[in-house]
């Protein structure tokens, strides 16, 4: 039991001054979940988006990721975490009778494939929409190989309350716009993230260990780890290699200086990596002999193409790049893309991790968070890394505004600065979830063995297996439960309108389209 409260954020003394803590509740909730078709035999699916799902272009909820065999999930935001939670389960529902004698793979890290051409790209038809993010695609497998693109995880997307705003507003506002200060609360909920991010690797990281196919096209990078088993290596005290070096990460975008500390900093900077030649991408081409190649040879192709643990997000309408809708409406909410796939909870994250990561958003967001240092990249990347590879060693330490501290004591600091917080969103609830979430965090602090990716490997050293038979196991399971659960009448019917509405969408695209495609994205990078 966590009793002792921490001195309070000057932000959370404000709101409970005036008797307005409870503006911290009913915050928008979404999550995003990627998953690989695999067949039954593990190997990563050949076959195209099931037409029964609806179009990947179109439809709002089932979509494909950088695979053809990448499904990618999205719910509504909802306030209440239990509704979102219920969506991402009635997707499940509704897709997995149409995935015949496929499967869902369970973990982050891909297993059972053959190589980067074992990887199918994703198609999203003959629209210059549809052709534009395929030839992203390619881009991307042209740059970093496509096996780091099949890498699977849980981005988790969150809104603070609409009622909040103008209360933190009246307390440290200043001369700045209701508009302007909410993106620059963002921003600094964005840079406590960064600082200290590293927890949720930490807590809920479930990819410690890899199958060896994974490094079929870049068997160089498997010397740097033990061998678990013939088909397995791992790092003894890995959290997360999903987000460590070999994971979803890019060395050539380790140099970008992206501006944290304003919006407009951050969109000037990231527009100006989209404008920049790169010279080892001019190599490659952009159009050769007719074919694109990728969408550009600038150091990003698009805004998305850049490797953050959480970005600032604002609805794009139809052809509005994404940097343009920031800086004309500021940030909506961000997403936040640090989580992996918890493989044993059918749909990849549970109610408990939910909550707590909800509480530990709002932590960053009422805590003071100063302009990020020019050195400020490299501590938090370090940490992170340190986090991913080892953080499961005993007595590791991280660098806390350049001091040395044990990632026990960092990690008990937030969680005791975290309890407040968990107490109000408590508020009128006798079961007390976000507690007892904080509650179960602590105690994995205090015993690392209780960290997802420690039992992950304990229960492959118990049964004896390598990483890719549990995670074929573990899918196969999953597979049952969904088909022993089948979708009631009403949700069943309204996909299915969902999936054929997305069709026709995607064909009345098709049949509207007056542009060739070079037109089309010459005015889409001209937009300013």
């Amino acid at each position: 039991m966590i009793t002792n409260y921490c001195c309070l954020p000057d932000r959370l003394k404000y709101l409970i001054a005036r008797d307005q803590q409870y503006l911290l509740k009913q915050g928008l909730k979404g999550i995003e979940k990627e998953s690989l078709r695999i067949s039954e035999q593990g190997a990563i699916s050949q076959k195209p988006h099931p037409r029964a799902l609806g179009s990947a272009l179109t439809h709002p909820y089932i979509t494909t990721d950088y695979s053809e065999a990448l499904l990618e999930f999205i719910t509504p935001p909802f306030a209440d975490i239990k509704q979102t939670l219920d969506y991402m389960h009635q997707i499940h529902q509704f897709v997995y009778p149409h995935l015949g004698d496929e499967m869902l793979l369970a973990t982050s890290m891909p297993c059972g494939i053959d190589g980067d051409l074992s990887i199918p790209i994703a198609e999203y038809g003959t629209s210059n929409i549809g052709k534009m993010k395929h030839i992203y695609r390619k881009g991307l497998w042209h740059r970093y190989g496509r096996t780091m693109q099949a890498i699977a995880g849980i981005h988790f997307n969150y809104s603070v309350p609409q009622g909040l705003w103008p209360a933190l507003h009246g307390y440290d506002g200043g001369d700045l716009s209701l508009e302007d200060f909410i993106s620059k609360s963002y921003f600094g909920l964005i840079r406590n993230f960064h600082r200290q991010g590293w927890l949720i690797l930490y807590l809920f990281g479930a990819s410690p260990a890899i199958c060896k196919t994974f490094f079929k096209s870049r068997l160089q990078l498997m010397q740097q780890f033990k061998e678990f088993d013939d088909h397995t290596v791992f790092h003894p005290y890995a959290t997360s290699l999903r987000m460590s070096d070999i994971g979803y990460k890019s060395k050539n975008q380790a140099g970008l200086k992206i501006d944290y500390n304003s919006l407009e900093g951050y969109v000037q900077s990231l527009s100006a990596a989209i404008n920049t030649p790169y010279p080892e991408y001019q190599a490659i081409g952009v159009k050769v002999d007719g074919d694109y190649q990728q969408l550009n040879a600038n150091i990003l192709q698009i805004e998305n193409e850049f490797y953050s643990t959480m970005r600032p997000k604002q609805i794009a309408k139809s052809g509005e790049k994404p940097t343009l809708a920031l800086k004309r409406r500021g940030v909506l909410y961000v997403e936040m893309r640090s989580l992996d796939l918890n493989l044993l909870n059918p749909i990849g994250i549970d109610e408990s991790t939910a909550r707590f990561v909800e509480a530990f958003l709002l932590y960053c967001l009422l805590h003071d968070s100063p302009p990020q240092g020019p050195d400020e990249f490299q501590i938090n990347n370090g940490n992170q890394l340190l986090v991913a590879n080892q953080g499961r060693q005993p007595g590791l330490e991280l660098n806390r505004n350049g001091t040395p501290v044990t990632l026990q004591n960092w990690a008990h600091d937030i969680l005791c600065a975290m309890q407040p917080i968990c107490a109000v969103l408590d508020r009128g609830s006798l079961d007390r979830p976000y507690q007892l979430a904080l509650q179960h965090q602590l105690a994995v602090v205090d015993n690392p063995a209780l960290t997802p990716s420690a039992r992950i490997l304990a229960c492959m050293r118990e049964n004896g297996q390598e990483f890719g038979c549990f995670a074929s196991n573990t899918s196969a399971l999953h597979k049952h439960y969904f088909n022993a659960e089948p979708l009631d009448a009403d949700s069943q019917r309204q996909f299915e309108e969902l999936a054929a509405t997305s069709l026709r969408k995607q064909a009345e695209i098709e049949a509207g389209d007056t542009l060739d495609f070079d037109e089309f994205l010459s005015r889409y990078f001209a937009q300013s």
